[in-house]
């Protein structure tokens, strides 16, 4: 017995002095220089520490300039305080598989990265020091693209169907593409790491796709477009999300479930986030408002089931439209090969604890369309105000006229300035308004809210600048509705 117990422990010593192992990428070749390529060196490390079952691959202080860096198993990649990672700018560097276990509508961009993943387990990116994309450099080559890839800007992060992943402390800039990209991916935690992701175009900060268990904490996102970015862009759900204590700047849509529904999102939960104006002085890639389109968009456009979204103690600055709800019909594929997507659903969203101020004039609004309907969604304690100062032609002015493209990319830029200042609902069962402000910093003469093809509407100590209730709350086909 006592032999057994003596070799328990003398195993347990090997696990933890082999997962204690490091490997310096000095040691395998690496150079500090930017003119010295040293992917192979960064690969030989890492395959070293896997074949010797795990550990920490160094990178030491100093700047290195690298292809693609695959990260296995078991793995700890630790850059520590001073070391900095470009990415070359040769396409011919980032290979990208030709095509990968999970295949999606992200296939048309490739799938080439600065560091990549697919199928590792135990697997982590930790420190203080920077990986930059050299995005504004990238020039890709078609002629070195996989066939049907249309597309080789590289991301700085992309792991793809990865188990128990960490990613923490890093500083990660200027991507070719988007940033990091989590594509069913499960059991992940991001924290305390810091992104500022300008110089190219679909420069998203962060994108969970179709992952499960996934924790964002604690870091700060500034991006040229979209910021933290949950989709869905095959058969698999983002489910068992969780997005709290970051802050969050964006030219585009700072926080956004969506385009991409296909497999749904279940159980999201973000709170604690502050989304304010970028610090980038540059111009944007595309064209969008420096001060960010939406701080917070919700959109079931390609099929799917939004079900259970909690969004609570959110604090938005400046952006053109604060609250974006969208349930769409475009309905695009995944794949060529697969079904039409049926009419998505969303419902049982709540919004709650909310302060938007000097916002645009575009009006939150909550739509779905005729043949999709918005249910269940309860908002409550939100405070927005808008800008106004509108004047006559600067917004439309029938509720009629609100065109409700049906099939269209899903953004308010679609409509403009809407009839209302505050909330346009439209195509919604079941909505409760619970003790919001709606006001404007300067006059505006549009009414506050407008319900339309509604059922069930519930309103409850609605402020406004409105002394007259006709301009505070006009309601058309609403069914039933309960106004205090």
């Amino acid at each position: 017995m006592l032999r057994k117990i003596l070799f328990a422990i003398g195993l347990s010593f090997v696990v933890l002095t082999l997962h204690a192992q490091t490997f310096n990428i000095l040691d395998y070749g690496a150079k500090n220089d930017t003119n010295i390529l040293s992917t192979n060196a960064f690969n030989k490390a890492i395959d070293a520490c896997n074949k010797m079952g795990g550990g920490s691959v160094i990178v030491p202080a100093g700047i290195y300039k690298s292809g693609t860096i695959y990260l296995k198993s078991n793995v700890d990649l630790h850059f520590e305080q001073g070391a900095t990672l470009y990415a070359s700018v040769d396409s011919k560097d980032f290979p990208g598989p030709a095509k990968t276990s999970y295949n999606s509508y992200q296939d048309l961009y490739g799938w080439c990265s600065l560091i990549f993943a697919e199928g590792a387990s135990n697997i982590s990116i930790t420190g203080f020091g920077i990986i930059d994309g050299n995005g504004g450099r990238q020039r890709p080559d078609p002629k070195t693209f996989p066939k049907g890839v249309r597309d080789g800007r590289p991301r700085n992060l992309l792991f793809i169907s990865c188990k128990n992943v960490t990613v923490d402390g890093v500083s990660l800039t200027h991507a070719g593409f988007w940033n990091q990209h989590y594509y069913d991916c499960e059991d992940v935690m991001v924290n305390n790491i810091k992104v500022f992701n300008h110089g190219s175009k679909n420069n998203d900060g962060l994108d969970i796709d179709g992952c499960r268990r996934f924790v964002l904490s604690n870091s700060i996102i500034d991006s040229d477009d979209d910021g933290i970015v949950i989709k869905s862009s095959s058969t698999g759900a983002s489910e068992d999300i969780t997005v709290t204590n970051c802050i969050v700047s964006s030219f585009a849509n700072a926080i956004k479930c969506g385009t991409e529904s296909t497999g749904g999102f279940r159980n999201i939960n973000i709170s604690n986030c502050v989304i304010k104006p970028s610090r980038s002085t540059s111009k944007p890639a595309f064209k969008t408002p420096r001060h960010g389109i939406t701080g917070i968009s919700l959109e079931m456009v390609d099929g799917g089931i939004m079900n259970g979204v909690s969004i609570n103690n959110m604090l938005i600055q400046g952006t053109d439209c604060a609250l974006y709800v969208r349930l769409g019909t475009r309905n695009r594929k995944h794949a060529s090969a697969a079904p039409d997507p049926a009419n998505g659903q969303m419902r049982n969203v709540q919004l709650s604890n909310i302060l938007a101020y000097n916002t645009g004039n575009y009006s939150s609004s909550i739509t779905g369309v005729p043949d999709a309907r918005i249910e269940n969604i309860y908002l409550s304690n939100i405070r927005i105000f808008n800008q106004g100062d509108l004047k006559p032609g600067e917004y439309i002015s029938d509720m009629e006229k609100v065109k409700e493209f049906e099939n269209g990319y899903p953004q308010p830029t679609v409509w403009g300035n809407l009839p209302c200042y505050g909330l346009f609902i439209r195509h919604v069962k079941d909505i409760d308004i619970i003790n919001c402000t709606l006001k404007s910093e300067h006059p505006d003469p549009r009414p506050a809210v407008i319900a339309v093809d509604v059922d069930n509407l519930v309103v409850d100590r609605l402020q406004t600048d409105k002394a007259n209730a006709r301009k505070a709350l006009i309601m058309k086909h609403v069914k039933k509705s309960k106004v205090n």
